[in-house]
């Protein structure tokens, strides 16, 4: 009796912690730092990403018969995977449930919508399609911004900045170029500046990163900061030494497939001694 007695104790005692972690387990921390590139393909699209924590997930598009299909080539679509199905409806459904946010009281949530059509056609049926969860989503009208849970990002072979940008009524922005640091178009339309790695630097993320690239990478990311842009680089090598020297250069989103990996690099603050989120 006195050790099933002193087993309920402990069991009590412990009862609290055990809450605390399946809490922490069914609520990650958001993580505004990171982006899943590719996000479709791994098994949960969406659900994977957020279950890491990730605020900013990536969708490749093809227009076939009507439907915004999510594949990275036009022969992998598949009539069932709509961009409506795999993120538009579910990132709806979590933000009415979590009264206005995609993670509870969380930061803004990034939908990377990546090209893979013609964007004369593709365009003008994804504005429609956007127009419909507009409730959700960031939206400028007359130029003036309305906040919202969701901000859809184009990317790829998008539509003109300047046609985006003339709408009465706006329901994405743009994903920038390094081209764009020299024109310097409103930071409210291209908010994001996006580049391939192999296009500016030589590292491939083994041994020390050179000098010269360590240089670049400043100078880059100082010059979309001082344009009030955020930037990413995709295609780098995906591995913890170059998500370290990302984080180091101030880097504002580690591109990257390896979710749980990078989740886990930026709660354990490897890059600078504390918890990044």
């Amino acid at each position: 009796m006195h050790r099933r007695f002193a087993a309920c104790l402990v069991g009590l005692w412990l009862a609290p912690i055990f809450l605390a972690v399946a809490a922490d387990e069914k609520t990650p921390v958001p993580l505004t730092n990171v982006h899943a590139h590719n996000d479709y393909e791994h098994p949960h699209p969406l659900f994977d990403a957020l279950a890491c924590g990730f605020c900013s997930v990536e969708a490749d598009i093809h227009l076939v018969d009507g439907k915004l299909l999510v594949a990275h080539s036009r022969s992998a679509v598949r009539s069932d995977r709509t961009l409506e199905s795999l993120y538009l409806d579910p990132l709806h459904k979590r933000v009415k449930e979590n009264d206005g946010r995609v993670f509870p009281h969380g930061p803004n949530f990034w939908l990377l919508i990546d090209f893979k059509s013609d964007p004369k056609e593709m365009y003008p049926v994804l504005r429609q399609t956007l127009e419909r969860y507009a409730d959700m989503l960031t939206v400028w009208k007359d130029g003036k911004k309305q906040q919202g849970a969701v901000t859809a990002i184009l990317t790829g072979n998008h539509p003109p900045i300047d046609e985006v940008g003339a709408e009465k009524v706006r329901y994405a922005v743009i994903d920038g170029t390094l081209k764009e640091l020299q024109t310097d178009p409103p930071a409210d339309l291209v908010p994001w500046m996006s580049s391939q790695w192999s296009k500016s630097f030589k590292w491939d993320g083994t041994g020390e990163m050179p000098a010269a690239d360590r240089q670049e990478l400043r100078r880059i990311v100082d010059k979309s900061h001082q344009q009030g842009r955020l930037i990413r680089f995709w295609g780098a090598p995906d591995n913890i030494a170059t998500w370290r020297e990302l984080r180091l250069a101030g880097v504002d989103l580690i591109n990257t497939d390896d979710l749980t990996g990078a989740q886990k690099f930026l709660l354990s603050g490897a890059a600078s001694g504390s918890p990044i989120h």
